[in-house]
């Protein structure tokens, strides 16, 4: 069963086998974790205090994370969504569950919500896959849009609006 949750001080260790594998954060902005230290510092300093970071979990495990960026001031009304997940549950169709269970929360804990967005690199036909079978529409390609790991790569912008969480 896949479930949602806050991070926790003692998923320390499962965090480290996804996010010290360069095939997973090779797409993420941060980089790739390297001791256990980091992992420890990155869940208390990053994780915990942040304010919609969720662990996807199998039996209470965590084996990725689904993160909302809420917008503030004027951009209140939109958040941006990013995930990642073990390379070994790549393909079984978890991270799509885990972005539908969180679209159907996020609605409800940030009411003022009205467009939830997400960022996809052209190549990454898998991320782009995720999103699609989630429920998001895909808008367009923006040229040269995002900076990651020392390239300018163009990114597939999808979004999901707080009318269509009853279509889910």
């Amino acid at each position: 069963m896949i479930t949602l949750r806050p991070f926790r001080l003692s998923d320390v260790d499962d965090l480290m086998s996804y996010a010290g594998d360069d095939q997973v954060t090779r797409s993420l902005r941060w980089k790739t974790l390297t001791t256990r230290d980091e992992a420890l510092t990155f869940i208390k300093d990053v994780c915990i205090p942040h304010p919609w970071r969720r662990a996807i979990c199998i039996d209470d495990r965590s084996i990725g994370f689904v993160t909302i960026f809420p917008g503030s001031g004027d951009d209140r009304y939109k958040a941006d969504l990013g995930y990642a997940i073990a390379a070994k549950y790549w393909g079984q169709g978890i991270t799509t569950k885990a972005v539908k269970i969180a679209v159907s929360q996020v609605f409800n804990d940030f009411p003022i919500l009205v467009r939830l967005q997400a960022f996809a690199d052209v190549e990454n036909k898998a991320s782009q896959r995720v999103l699609e079978k989630s429920g998001f529409q895909r808008e367009g390609v923006l040229r040269k849009y995002g900076y990651l790991k020392g390239n300018i790569k163009d990114l597939v912008v999808y979004s999901f609006l707080s009318t269509e969480v009853a279509v889910l």
